[in-house]
């Protein structure tokens, strides 16, 4: 089956991750590309969350950049899921730098133009370790606090040098760094992404705009992209209904589409857009009729 989709329209990782679980089987990752490109897509986004996933998409970086070559498949953006690299600890800073450069060469290697991970997680602590959950919800921010003795100047700057690290090792393989918004995080809305993107002074630092994520924490698309173009490139799209998170087929929550799109094209965005429909959050029954009605309705809206 040859691509129905332009590589302008990426099938991004949460279609694997609504099919198999969080984290998925990285020894799976063949057939997940197999099923992306079933569904008629050709740019496809992989992950690597946290040090043993990440490590294995490592060890299977041949195999799989061989099968996307064979599907004819372009692999943009590489995740690499790090919530260690905001920690105030130094050692796990430095461990997941050190992380995070791995999931640089995987991403460069697959020819990827960027990496993504979610904005930093404040300095909490949480009973036990950082969940391993897809977005901090409601329930996990209430359990957690910060440490006593933590200086909140002293840490702005130890984290915003710490991306600073981490956008100069992208930027020698010719990488963005794409920052993902979601409940909890720093740098979750437009106002504290300018803010954080002052603190660090990169130009690669970019800011991959969630429109459900950010519908849900009452930001106006509208006003957010108009002022955030210039750092955008890559978006996430699924719709909201604004109660809660949740990443839903569009035209069942109640973003509204039409403007968006008539801002984008009035801004003249060139960029990617990532089809992030599903988890086990959104509830839906069907995940690969979902992807392929959210493809055919944003090939319509958007070269329309």
């Amino acid at each position: 089956m040859s691509s129905k989709y332009t590589g302008d329209m990426v099938c991004c990782y949460l279609y694997v991750i609504t099919a198999e679980g969080y984290p998925p089987n990285a020894a799976n990752s063949v057939k997940h590309l197999e099923d992306m490109h079933h569904l008629g897509f050709s740019s496809v986004e992989l992950e690597g969350i946290r040090e043993k996933h990440l490590s294995e998409m490592y060890d299977r970086r041949f195999e799989i950049k061989q099968k996307a070559a064979d599907l004819g498949l372009n692999i943009p953006y590489f995740c690499i899921v790090l919530p260690g690299l905001s920690s105030p600890d130094p050692e796990t800073r430095e461990k997941n730098l050190a992380l995070f450069s791995k999931g640089c060469e995987i991403a460069d290697f697959l020819g990827a133009r960027g990496v993504l991970d979610n904005a930093p997680l404040p300095p909490y602590l949480f009973p036990g370790d950082i969940p391993i959950v897809r977005h901090y919800g409601e329930a996990e921010l209430a359990n957690a606090y910060l440490p006593s003795d933590l200086n909140w100047n002293k840490y702005w700057d130890i984290l915003t040098h710490t991306y600073r690290e981490a956008c100069d090792i992208a930027a020698e393989k010719g990488l963005t760094y794409q920052l993902h918004p979601c409940l909890g995080v720093l740098a979750a809305g437009t106002d504290a992404f300018l803010q954080f993107h002052a603190g660090v002074k990169r130009d690669n630092l970019r800011f991959n705009l969630d429109t459900a994520n950010q519908y849900y924490m009452k930001e106006n698309l509208i006003l957010a992209v108009t002022r955030i173009i210039d750092h955008v490139d890559y978006i996430h799209l699924s719709d909201n209904r604004g109660h809660r998170v949740e990443h839903l087929v569009p035209g069942t929550g109640n973003i509204n589409w039409q403007n968006f799109f008539d801002t984008l094209h009035r801004l003249n965005f060139k960029g990617q857009i990532g089809i992030d429909v599903g988890g086990a959050e959104s509830g839906i029954a069907d995940i690969d009729q979902a992807y392929l009605d959210t493809a055919e309705w944003l090939s319509n809206i958007w070269s329309s």
